[in-house]
């Protein structure tokens, strides 16, 4: 209760009023992505053909994935231009127009809400194959508001960093408290609405995640993050940067420059080759668990693709004691060492998988028992991902390179980030055409089950398991933050800087009054 206290009391009245306004925004936003995903993931299910369902459905999502990178490319150069908050309303309400648009083909076409005399959704007459650019559709107006809302705490915080670790340890646990209440949820909506119609509260609940965010206060000018950098060369192209296409192209290049420099930084630097594994793999890993082990599940083994979301649901639920347990025993637990191998031991658990796919006799409680193995599972990546996002950013904020519009802790993030969504694009759809192949022959996923989770995921917790060992200094039981696990402290080096989110900057730390000794990073180690 004293942390507590002493964490409420360090926000002005000023920032608890903006705080819990953007977090009961947040909370309604989740609710309508878990509506909206969900509903989405069960028709993509029931409506592509059997023979490749499973193999569409890890394409479709490589696509989504895909295209929140354009999204994200798309609004940055109207973050420059205007107040986060006015952009992050306009990019949910575009969002929420988005998921729209398949309730309306599916309306013009002759569907209709809620299920038939035999129990099945009424769907409209329109090619399933739509929902790849539907969802691509989609996917540009996520990245958009997952862009935005990443970096609007900064503006209700300022520049104090323990401000802004507080808020969204907190942001991050209610957030997940949505998020289960959102899936469990979704899963009655489909069974009583039909997965063609059950998202239809999706843009109400944007809708007023936009309202509530309108409320924001804040004085602070278009975002510093996204802001110009003077020190970039802009003969890259014919014309300065005055337009929004030319900022896009900007923004384009910077991009994937990004992702090369983060690649040179990662596989060169012995404190950062662990990352790909720890945080790419592992991100990859969870997404496979409820994007494609949960409805294959769910469809085949219990005949119900609405089931999926009662097992995401326990996954949320995991994801939630993960973050409050890192927010809880960060002074105890210093590194994201012990909870990166927590998560490579609790992957094994999704052997449990292929025994209840044999013993299983039917019924809504099986999909409960899935739940019950996804949430310790969700558990062990939910503390590894939050205490390493926070160990990448410190490691890396206070680093400059050499590159002119590239920051370290950008470079390094976007290379992870694409990492994982190529790994995600590729294996989803590959693994997917496996249990196909398994359901059609056998008419069954218990030999898949055993293969692409089994299998995988305790090959995978190996290969995590060792590069834990990587780092120097990691080879303790509960590492302390000292060697390659030693981050820069939190005081003096960060006073120079206007705004916080100015760590996405190139050499923003090249300032003359900074009073400690730093060097800019090489893109190679010296020999």
């Amino acid at each position: 209760m004293p942390y507590l206290a002493e964490a409420y009391n360090s926000f002005t009245v000023a920032q608890r009023r903006n705080i819990a306004i953007y977090v009961l925004g947040i909370m309604f936003y989740k609710l309508g992505l878990e509506f909206f995903n969900g509903s989405i993931t069960s028709l993509a299910a029931d409506r592509f053909k059997a023979a490749h369902t499973f193999t569409k459905i890890g394409a479709a999502q490589g696509i989504n994935q895909a295209a929140q990178c354009v999204g994200a490319i798309l609004i940055a150069p109207l973050a420059r231009r205007f107040q986060t908050r006015s952009v992050l309303c306009v990019a949910i309400v575009m969002f929420g127009i988005m998921t729209t648009i398949l309730l309306i083909t599916d309306a013009a076409t002759g569907g209709q809400m809620g299920r038939g005399t035999d129990g099945k959704p009424r769907y409209g007459d329109w090619n399933p194959n739509a929902i790849f650019p539907i969802w691509a559709i989609a996917g540009v107006g996520y990245g958009m508001v997952e862009l935005i809302r990443r970096v609007i705490p900064a503006d209700i915080c300022g520049g104090d960093v323990m401000r802004l670790r507080r808020m969204d340890a907190a942001v991050h646990i209610l957030y997940e408290v949505a998020g289960t209440a959102g899936a469990f949820s979704s899963s009655s909506a489909i069974s009583r609405w039909g997965n063609n119609y059950s998202y239809f509260l999706t843009p109400i609940f944007f809708a007023f995640a936009a309202m509530i965010w309108s409320f924001i206060r804040h004085d602070m000018k278009p975002s510093r993050q996204f802001s110009d950098d003077q020190s970039v060369n802009l003969s890259v192209f014919e014309t300065p940067r005055n337009n929004y296409l030319n900022e896009i192209a900007w923004g384009t290049y910077l991009f994937f420059k990004s992702i090369y420099i983060g690649g040179i930084l990662i596989f060169t630097h012995r404190r950062f080759v662990w990352l790909f594994t720890s945080y790419s793999l592992a991100l990859y890993l969870h997404r496979f668990l409820e994007n494609s082990l949960a409805p294959a599940f769910a469809k085949v083994t219990l005949n119900n693709s609405a089931w999926a979301q009662i097992i995401v649901g326990g996954s949320n639920f995991g994801e939630l004691c993960g973050a409050l347990s890192v927010f809880l025993l960060a002074h105890r637990v210093p590194t994201p060492i012990p909870w990166l191998r927590l998560d490579a031991l609790f992957l094994n658990i999704v052997w449990t998988l292929p025994v209840y796919a044999t013993i299983q006799t039917g019924g809504v409680k099986w999909a409960w028992y899935a739940a019950l193995t996804f949430l310790p599972i969700s558990y062990g990546w939910a503390a590894g991902d939050v205490s390493l996002a926070a160990y990448i950013q410190a490691s890396l904020n206070r680093m400059e390179i050499n590159e002119p519009g590239v920051s370290p802790l950008g470079a390094v993030m976007s290379f992870l980030y694409s990492g994982y969504i190529v790994m995600n694009a590729v294996l989803s759809s590959v693994l997917g055409n496996v249990m196909d192949h398994d359901a059609t022959s056998n008419g069954n996923i218990i030999s898949s089950l055993r293969r692409v989770g089994g299998i995988q995921f305790s090959v995978c917790c190996c290969i995590i398991l060792i590069s834990t060992l990587v780092p120097e200094g990691s080879r303790t039981l509960n590492p302390q933050p000292v060697g390659d696990l030693q981050t820069p402290p939190d005081d003096t080096e960060l006073k120079h800087i206007h705004h916080p989110r100015e760590i996405y900057e190139a050499d923003i730390y090249k300032a003359s009054t900074d009073t400690h000794e730093h060097k800019a990073l090489p893109l190679a180690p010296s020999s």
